[in-house]
């Protein structure tokens, strides 16, 4: 049993970058353009699995594309989002979005 003690959870901030931003925006139209509905929900859905990452951030899969342990992969359908764990800045930086795209983090 533990008595007198405080548990301290500090939850890291998510960043998106510009880049993953833009990236989103686009798919995101071109989703809409044949169901405005679908590519809401297509953005929704994605957000709320990156503001899933805070919990586990190292539970992701190892990037594919960084050889760096703190730099992860979130697979969501179809579409792979790279983000970085900056533990001195209590901070996941999402960075990198690829779907279908030959040269996709670059």
């Amino acid at each position: 049993m533990i008595k007198n003690s405080t548990i301290l959870l500090l939850i890291m901030k998510i960043k998106l970058s510009t880049g993953f931003r833009l990236k989103l925006a686009k798919l995101v139209k071109y989703i809409a353009r044949d169901n405005p509905q679908a590519g809401r929900n297509f953005k929704n859905e994605l957000l709320n699995e990156i503001r899933k990452i805070p919990e586990f951030p190292y539970s992701y899969r190892e990037s594919i594309f960084f050889n760096d342990d703190n730099i992860r992969d979130l697979v969501y359908k179809g579409a792979v989002i790279a983000f970085r764990i900056l533990k001195n800045r209590n901070t996941i930086e999402v960075f990198g979005f690829s779907k279908y795209e030959d040269l996709p983090m670059k």
